[in-house]
């Protein structure tokens, strides 16, 4: 889909509006077990250190927070990261057998459907993938957005 420019369109009588309108709040994710899909699995690196990491943006398909997106990562660079991202990937049955594979294999990780445990320690938020889900186990996602 592309989207023609509205070139003939003035919104400048807006800007005040928009610059007063409050940033939205966002909560946090609830403690819990949730069904999600794999989103998106990407190669980023850390902001701070710079080490190589794989960036997982799950979206909630249930039982509550439908639509809502969690993220989670694994650094690639250290044996004990490498043991989680290993044990994550088999769940998702991606079998490497280097990790130099794991761009060429990202695209198996897509629409993967697990279980997952989201539990806050302080002010930082884990994910655990707990078991990969059968279609017939997750139900169908409705969008909440939509009125019908």
């Amino acid at each position: 889909m592309t989207y023609e420019p509205y070139e003939d369109v003035d919104l400048s009588e807006y800007d005040d509006q928009y610059n007063d309108a409050p940033e939205p709040e966002f909560d946090s994710i609830p403690d819990g077990k949730y069904q999600v899909v794999v989103d998106k699995a990407e190669i980023t690196k850390a902001k701070t250190s710079g080490n190589p990491m794989l960036k997982w943006t799950l979206k909630i398909l249930g039982p509550t927070q439908v639509n809502r997106l969690l993220w989670t990562y694994h650094v690639l660079n250290n044996s004990t990261g490498q043991s989680w991202l290993k044990k994550d990937l088999n769940l998702c049955e991606v079998h490497l057998n280097k990790l130099s594979d794991l761009p060429k294999n990202l695209e198996y990780l897509l629409d993967v459907k697990l279980e997952v445990t989201v539990k806050t320690r302080d002010e930082s938020q884990n994910v655990y993938f707990n078991r990969r889900l059968a279609d017939s186990e997750v139900p169908e996602a409705k969008d909440d957005a939509l009125p019908f």
